[in-house]
């Protein structure tokens, strides 16, 4: 969560003329010195339109947080530029902290105020108070306004989740910076939180989430895929996987250690990688499935092959650099 050292530049609305939308250009970030320098972000570029649920797809290291911290104004870029709701993250950053909402990925809030003290904060640093906006939140907040009285360290992962999204509405902003939200907090809380954002969606609110989890890219209207601070494709959900035309093979034995291994082997297999309990084997376009069960049961007990249709994680799988030799 944001949190400004003085709120003497902060105005009681946004001004008036943002268009909504995103604009990344070209966007470099370095860290580091001459020598060991890592480039955490290498010319990024992509746009998002009012209005619309934006995934940054990727997984640790990717970029996705600093790419954040800069659209958020809590970054400086080394290159490129970027707009957001019609303002320049350097020149306009006054503006742009008024109107966006920013949830960072490690609960940030203060863990001695509780539940009510962290809300009125950040309401009273945006110069608007929680019955002002509270039409905005009530959805979310009624669900752990029974804790109001507890401190927020004290909190269910789940319920950090909730107030942490609600101190980033308090103020109505009008483009919402979610870094990984769902990361820690089960699988009931995830579908929660999903559902939450949807309704922001119909609020008009612009959302941009950054999350390592495949299967919440579904959830979005487009993804951007990235890897290593590039972007590899920018499409909708059902677009990405509509572009992956190779075939794929789902493959199950007793040793599945010892399966992969020959999956790798085999001449018609061009990648071969764990999925949940079966390993995904992307083959060539001519490979027969009789000629891939034979080899496999020469050594591989109670083997189960079948076609699939590829999900989001084989698409990143096939986008993805290949390693350098001896990694």
């Amino acid at each position: 969560m944001m949190k400004f050292q003085n709120n003497k530049n902060i105005q009681n609305s946004p001004p008036a003329g943002g268009d909504g939308g995103v604009i990344a250009k070209d966007l470099v970030k370095l860290y580091g010195k001459k020598k060991e320098t890592v480039q955490a972000l290498q010319g990024i570029s992509f746009e998002v339109t009012k209005g619309e649920i934006f995934g940054i797809i990727g997984p640790d290291g990717a970029g996705k947080t600093s790419l954040f911290r800069i659209l958020t104004t809590l970054l400086l870029a080394d290159g490129g530029n970027a707009t957001v709701d019609g303002f320049d993250v350097v020149k306009d950053y006054k503006e742009i902290r008024n109107r966006v909402g920013y949830m960072p990925g490690r609960f940030s809030l203060y863990q001695d105020l509780t539940v009510e003290e962290n809300l009125e904060f950040f309401a009273t640093i945006f110069k608007t108070t929680i019955h002002e906006n509270y039409d905005l939140v009530k959805d979310i907040y009624s669900q752990i306004e029974p804790f109001k009285g507890r401190r927020a360290g004290k909190l269910s992962g789940g319920m950090k989740q909730k107030l942490a999204l609600s101190c980033a509405l308090i103020h109505r902003p009008s483009i919402l910076f979610l870094d990984e939200p769902t990361t820690g907090v089960d699988a009931v809380s995830r579908k929660e939180f999903w559902d939450m954002l949807k309704r922001l969606k119909e609020q008009g609110i612009t959302i941009l989430v950054s999350t390592p989890y495949m299967d919440e890219a579904r959830l979005c209207d487009r993804v951007a895929l990235l890897q290593l601070g590039k972007i590899l494709t920018i499409n909708t959900p059902q677009g990405v996987i509509n572009d992956f035309k190779k075939p794929i093979v789902a493959a199950k034995a007793t040793n599945m250690l010892h399966l992969l291994n020959d999956l790798k082997k085999y001449e018609a297999v061009e990648d071969a990688y764990p999925f949940g309990e079966y390993h995904h084997a992307v083959m060539k376009k001519d490979f027969r499935e009789e000629d891939l069960r034979n080899y496999l049961q020469q050594s591989n007990k109670q083997i189960e092959l079948k076609k699939t249709k590829p999900d989001i994680e084989d698409c990143f799988m096939a986008l993805m650099p290949p390693s350098p030799k001896g990694e």
